[in-house]
């Protein structure tokens, strides 16, 4: 337990809750036509998100009120359980298919998506380890090793839902981890080279991913096909010019970008918003992040360092891939933008990262 609590960080909460508000504004915008169409309410993502948006905040403030210390405790506990999760979630009849992947658990309107809190979880217990193994971390049979074992495990079932977009953040969230935490730079660099092999290995074994990286590399040589999101986000940002073309006024949500509520909600928000308020999401994004690193820099032990780092890795390595996809910087890997796109499993655990943060943000000096 730890002594000499204080305030939470009032800039981190104002953040967030300025990110979740855009974000419910652009979540309706962005989906009213099409829910009109298909539920008669233009209303119904954006009820579903407001739902969602209430759980997460109310769960950010009780989190903020728990000693982040109980996630060191529990990390066994919660790891188990999203492995658990993941297993059952791969079961015929069990799992839920959505776009392809078996990747949700519920019933009725209620699911969960199980790889999205093995993020969170995974944070915790690398957290742990790390701060009672640092010495360990420079040996790679002693301590990269058993770091990596556990995080693959988790990958590899995360790829049989297939999911790669979830895979490739937990794994990027734990290699930053791992390499705060002291671990050398040649064996980052050979564990490297076989992870390129191995990324390779799962485009050519996947027709739909060589799609998306042809795609990626000329999207206008398929325009109906695997180009046809990227053209459309395009098209989208372009016509935004400096300030946008109104807010609701987007041309691409009519059912020119598919399900623009979600992956690529920040194209519809640089075409009705431009390049101003594109620019100042990412700003308040930017700032996010430097308070969560002054916080993690600034907490009173190595484990608070760990799972503050974890966090902020998790949320920058979301941002940074779905803005290049929505920008045609990177393939199309299905990764939502935190705070912002529709969901509510992601919308949930990431204002619950946010309240560890805020706890953490307690015991800090900085």
């Amino acid at each position: 337990m730890q002594t000499n609590k204080s305030t939470p960080d009032f800039i981190l909460i104002l953040t967030a809750l300025a990110l979740l508000a855009i974000g419910m504004i652009m979540v309706y915008s962005a989906s009213a036509v099409w829910a009109n169409f298909r539920f008669n309410d233009s209303f119904f993502f954006a009820k579903r998100q407001l739902l969602f948006a209430g759980v997460g905040v109310i769960a950010m403030f009780a989190i903020m009120n728990v000693d982040y210390w109980t996630w060191r405790s529990w990390s066994k506990v919660l790891l188990l359980t999203c492995f658990a999760l993941l297993i059952i979630v791969l079961i015929p009849g069990v799992g839920l298919v959505r776009g392809g992947a078996r990747s949700w658990l519920g019933i009725g309107a209620f699911s969960i998506q199980p790889s999205e809190f093995m993020k969170i979880a995974m944070i915790a217990f690398l957290a742990k380890f790390l701060s009672e193994n640092q010495k360990l971390v420079t040996s790679f049979r002693k301590g990269l090793i058993p770091s990596l074992s556990l995080v693959f495990l988790a990958f590899g079932l995360i790829m049989l839902q297939p999911d790669l977009g979830t895979g490739v953040v937990l794994v990027g969230t734990c290699l930053v981890m791992i390499y705060v935490a002291g671990a050398k730079i040649s064996h980052f660099i050979g564990l490297g080279l076989l992870g390129v092999i191995g990324f390779v290995a799962l485009i050519l074994s996947a027709p739909y991913r060589i799609k998306r990286i042809t795609a990626f590399l000329d999207p206008w040589q398929d325009p109906l096909g695997s180009g046809f999101q990227i053209i459309q986000s395009l098209y989208a940002i372009g016509p935004g010019g400096l300030f946008g073309i109104g807010l609701g006024q987007s041309r691409q949500k009519h059912y020119y970008l598919p399900e623009p509520q979600t992956d690529f909600i920040f194209s519809i928000l640089a075409e009705e918003l431009g390049f101003i308020g594109g620019t100042f999401v990412i700003l308040l994004f930017s700032l996010l992040l430097w308070r969560g690193v002054r916080i993690a820099l600034g907490a009173p032990d190595l484990f608070g360092s760990f799972l503050g780092i974890g966090i902020i890795a998790m949320i920058a390595i979301q941002v940074i891939i779905n803005i290049g996809v929505v920008t045609g910087l990177i393939p199309v890997t299905g990764i939502t933008l935190p705070f912002l796109s529709y969901g509510g499993s992601s919308l949930t655990l990431m204002l619950m990262a946010v309240g560890i943060l805020l706890n953490i943000s307690r015991y800090a000096r900085y």
